[in-house]
């Protein structure tokens, strides 16, 4: 994959906002490889994480391309002013057609992170269905909060895990599908000039291959 493979969202000369493919990591270690490494021929210069996206999701991600436009949007992300979308499929049918998750997050080791009513982080995810499919809902994710996994673990957590998740899923079942089904579809912040943008990415054919193949499937 080439630079040019990724595609570019949205840029200005603060931010760079692209569509990241999954399998892709967002931060990679050492500042070598992964997504900013496949940017170098959009932007040569340093790009500043300002949030991540798991190795497995897809969809919108932001950098920033100076220190003074990470501190601005930084300060967003911990004001809880940018409101960030995701789709999330999830196996069985979620009900009713909406609900809120509040329940703290705390790691538990080899990356692994949980419930934790005692000792985790204050953490809340909004969620909607959008469409029901055979054994497995879509829902619209809103998470209030930016623990790592938090959609995934809160999806779990009320016992419907996110299509494809090897790590908060039974396994066997899981591996049946070809990537974890959690795309992020929306961010909308403020640029430093105080206007709000709103910055989206359509689901790939990958994750719009999955949905079509349960909706194929009849009772």
């Amino acid at each position: 994959m080439t630079g040019s493979a990724v595609r570019v969202l949205f840029e200005n000369a603060d931010y760079l906002a692209v569509d990241k493919p999954e399998g892709v990591v967002s931060i990679a270690e050492a500042g070598k490889g992964g997504l900013p490494e496949l940017l170098k021929d959009v932007f040569p210069g340093r790009l500043f994480p300002v949030h991540r996206l798991d190795r497995e999701a897809s969809g919108v991600i932001i950098y920033a391309k100076s220190a003074d436009a990470h501190r601005h949007l930084n300060g967003q992300f911990d004001r809880r002013e940018v409101r960030k979308t995701y789709l999330a499929l999830v196996q069985g049918a979620a009900g009713p057609a909406r609900g809120l998750i509040n329940a703290p997050i705390r790691e538990f080791g080899s990356g692994r992170m949980g419930v934790d009513v005692r000792r985790g982080k204050p953490s809340s995810t909004e969620w909607k269905v959008a469409e029901r499919l055979d054994g497995a809902t879509l829902v619209r994710v809103h998470p209030a909060t930016g623990r790592r996994h938090q959609i995934r673990v809160h999806l779990y957590h009320i016992g419907h895990p996110i299509v494809g998740d090897l790590k908060y899923g039974d396994q066997t079942l899981q591996g049946r599908y070809p990537r974890l089904m959690l795309h992020a579809l929306a961010i909308e912040f403020a640029l430093p000039s105080g206007k709000r943008v709103t910055v989206e990415a359509p689901a790939p054919k990958s994750f719009e291959a999955v949905l079509q193949s349960l909706r194929k499937v009849k009772p």
